[in-house]
């Protein structure tokens, strides 16, 4: 797969990271420039810094919304401490609002392989530590042996992490990160796995439900999250706000292009919800 790599550094401090979202700076900041999917553009600050999103994965959320709503923290700080430490950050303090407020080294070299944007102005790539070994600026074949090299496989590996998949990741990749899901999803007490109910359904009654002990595919946390915001919501009535989004994606296993996630997800005995498929199956239009 063909993608943009860029040579440059992360940095924690004064930020907020999650499991899949972390701040990098080009070494060359005009090498932003070249990042380009639909005409949209990479956001970044004055010093050329900006949000990578890493790509193909989904990490709990820490803090999701206007409200600041979390998963299980247990499974959500486990995935960025992981991100944190593997990219080679230390002693990282962090205060109450989740803001790092010291870390050693300040800064960590690594790269960036990138084929966009998404809607809210973040890179979204693959993330590796250390030397590229690449020019950057410069397009490069992102391979197997060259994805295995990055921290978006290392956290699927482990299973701090679900594969969230877009359409613009190259199929030879994405059966590469669904082998790595199904192989820690089996292993023994790897990860968030052994917490999962995604497939097998969680009692949800209301918001609180999902915020402290329900361990479910982020994508579906933020839509139950985003349905509880509504006017005392039944959540019978679920599936039908599922229809209103119109997410779209296309089922691997059947090649079945859909819109709307309630082709999804059921709620059964009353406000037990559950997806009817696991997220490696669904590869998702970007929005």
């Amino acid at each position: 797969m063909t993608m943009l790599l860029i040579n440059g550094s992360f940095q924690i401090k004064g930020t907020q990271p999650d499991g899949d979202t972390i701040h990098f700076t080009p070494a060359d900041p005009n090498d932003w420039g070249l990042v380009g999917s639909g005409g949209r553009a990479v956001k970044r600050d004055a010093l050329g810094r900006a949000t990578l999103r890493l790509d193909a994965i989904d990490a709990l959320e820490t803090h999701y919304g206007a409200n600041r709503v979390h998963q299980p923290l247990q499974f959500a700080h486990a995935a960025r401490d992981e991100l944190l430490s593997w990219l080679g950050f230390t002693d990282v303090q962090q205060g109450s609002n989740e803001t790092v407020t010291a870390a050693t080294p300040d800064t960590v070299p690594g790269f960036v392989y990138t084929s966009g944007a998404d809607i809210h102005g973040r890179c979204v790539a693959l993330a590796g530590r250390g030397a590229s070994g690449g020019a950057s600026g410069t397009d490069v074949d992102v391979d197997v042996t060259m994805l295995r090299a990055t921290v978006n496989h290392h956290l699927l590996t482990v299973g701090l992490v679900y594969p969230t998949f877009y359409r613009s990741l190259f199929p030879s990749l994405r059966a590469e990160l669904t082998s790595a899901t199904q192989q820690a999803r089996t292993a023994p007490g790897q990860g968030l796995w052994p917490s999962d109910v995604t497939t097998t359904g969680a009692k949800v009654t209301a918001l609180s439900s999902i915020t402290d002990d329900v361990v479910i595919l982020p994508k579906l946390f933020r839509r139950l999250v985003d349905f509880f915001q509504l006017d005392s919501p039944s959540i019978a009535c679920f599936p039908a706000y599922l229809a209103g989004v119109q997410d779209r994606f296309t089922v691997l296993s059947t090649g079945k292009r859909l819109v709307g996630l309630h082709h999804v997800v059921e709620v059964t005995n009353g406000a037990t919800v559950r997806m009817t498929l696991p997220p490696e199956d669904l590869v998702f239009d970007e929005s």
